[in-house]
């Protein structure tokens, strides 16, 4: 009988192990099913740092719905779960966009997809800019803000709004008129940081169609003006400043490079050759004077400036495609040599026309190693007419050359890059001395742009509109795409930290942001 009972003790005991409550349990948050970590990460403050990319910018404006979805605010959410503490975003009064600067508006609507092209949603903004809001914030995205930006006292002055030397999203929440965006982080003693700052040093020069200076070799950021390339000395030594000051209370990070800003629509979606077939008439009377600035051209050492038309054939089944003709800076100006070849055909008045329409004027290219990238704002002039010339040569893109601002020509862009590689260098040497986590948004990007990123069962492409990674804009991400950019963060964090935050899942994120919200 008393073995019996010991029997049956060992049973219990046997039961009782297979049930013990201290068997591990898959957590549904995190990326391994093991328990949710920060792993040696203090999340209890996070401050983001960077430009509209921080802040949500979506579809040509910020917008309420468009900073709930910026990646810093998802990645709180996440950090919510092992400690992180609040996460204040100074938010839009609306989800029109749009600025108003004392009571004039300075920054338009947000666009929507309306199913024929992008329109501004209907509505008044309502954000006034010298409204200041109590903080501090922990995004602060600013949109529209360069590298040496963030270090400029009096960046958020709303007197300086007008006159470029201030930026009208910080001054809606910098401490004082005075303060600068680094001094304003650094003052909430964050214990963790995210940085994403450097696009705009290259992107607005790209977007005006290299209107700008390429200002390497030029070390005073004071004297550059909106559109220009930063020097790279310049932008290393600015971002050490801000790396330094994130982390001097030994703070722990996140930091991405530059992606290449070619890569997005607004550079990828017109294409160099999107003039149809012409009447036979036109094809024929182009080509003539064409190929006989060709030939004046050819004689002085610049060949090949021009391509000879085609005429529509008149069927259906076929598409034609020319190229558009555009304005070059770079080329060297052969208005007079034009002139004077032409003049004996011509007459003087005529040849002087035509040699300074011509002289600096090419078609597009689209050839490996010199490609040239029309704006995605080009397409709504391309084959209008202009009153700056008389028939036949009003017709941009066709007679009438596509102005500089309009296009990003191949030796532009070649500045771009250059700059670009130059600064993610830095970035990357800098990141890697501090030990701060790392995220490659240059080759996330590029991926995006090639073979698209297939995840959860959607592929995410930079496709103008259908694309989900990209907003109406052209520029900046989509809900969707931010969602992407948020899982690389975090996984850079996981790695870096030994953290285990599970992703987002994309199929949460809608592609686009509707007319209504």
């Amino acid at each position: 009988m008393i073995k019996n009972y010991k029997w049956l003790f060992l049973v219990a005991l046997t039961f009782t192990a297979c049930s013990s409550d201290d068997d591990p349990v898959a957590d549904a948050n995190s990326s391994d099913g093991l328990p949710l970590t920060a792993g040696t990460a203090n999340f209890s403050k996070f401050v983001a740092l960077g430009n509209s990319l921080t802040a949500g910018f979506s579809d040509n404006a910020l917008f309420i719905e468009g900073q709930k979805g910026s990646y810093p605010n998802l990645m709180a959410q996440k950090f919510a779960l092992v400690g992180g503490g609040e996460f204040k975003v100074p938010y839009m009064n609306d989800n029109v966009g749009g600025l108003l600067l004392g009571g004039t508006p300075i920054q338009g609507t947000r666009l929507f997809f309306n199913g024929t092209a992008p329109v501004n949603v209907s509505g008044v903004p309502s954000t006034e800019v010298t409204n200041v809001l109590t903080g501090p914030f922990n995004n602060m995205g600013i949109p529209g803000a360069k590298s040496f930006h963030l270090l400029a006292n009096g960046y958020g002055n709303a007197a300086g709004v007008l006159t470029g030397q201030a930026n009208p999203y910080y001054v809606r929440f910098a401490s004082s008129p005075t303060s600068n965006v680094l001094a304003d982080a650094v003052a909430q003693s964050p214990t963790f940081f995210s940085l994403w700052i450097g696009n705009n040093d290259v992107l607005a020069y790209a977007t005006s169609g290299g209107s700008g200076v390429n200002q390497a070799g030029n070390t005073n950021p004071a004297t550059y003006g909106s559109n220009d390339i930063t020097d790279p000395n310049v932008f290393a030594s600015v971002y050490t400043t801000l790396v330094d000051g994130l982390t001097t209370n030994g703070a722990k990070g996140v930091v991405a490079n530059i992606p290449d800003v070619t890569a997005v629509p607004f550079f990828t979606t017109v294409p160099t050759n999107p003039i149809p077939g012409l009447p036979a008439a036109n094809a024929g009377q182009l080509n003539l004077l064409f190929g006989a600035v060709n030939q004046i051209t050819t004689a002085i050492g610049q060949p090949n400036r021009f391509q000879t038309l085609v005429a529509d054939d008149g069927n259906a089944a076929t598409v034609e495609n020319n190229p558009l003709l555009i304005q070059d800076e770079t080329l060297v100006d052969l208005s007079a040599a034009i002139t004077n070849a032409l003049t004996p055909v011509l007459g003087p008045t005529t040849a002087t026309f035509v040699g300074g329409l011509y002289g600096r004027a090419r078609h597009a290219r689209n050839t490996a190693g010199s490609r040239d990238y029309i704006l995605l704002s080009a397409r709504g002039v391309i084959g209008t007419t202009t009153t700056s010339a008389p028939a036949p040569f009003n017709t941009v893109g066709v007679s009438f050359p596509m102005q500089d601002n309009t296009t990003l020509t191949a030796a532009e862009a070649a500045e771009v890059k250059t700059a670009t590689t130059a600064f993610n260098n830095s970035i990357a040497a800098i990141a890697s001395s501090k030990g701060l986590a790392f995220v490659d948004a240059n080759t996330l990007l590029n991926q995006v742009a090639t073979t698209g990123i297939s995840r959860d069962g959607f592929t995410v492409r930079s496709t103008y509109v259908t694309g989900g990674g990209f907003s109406l804009d052209g520029v900046h991400p989509s809900p969707r795409g931010y969602g992407l950019i948020a899982n690389e963060f975090l996984k850079a964090i996981n790695t870096t930290y030994g953290s285990n935050f599970k992703g987002y899942n994309l199929g949460d994120f809608r592609i686009l942001f509707p007319a209504s919200l």
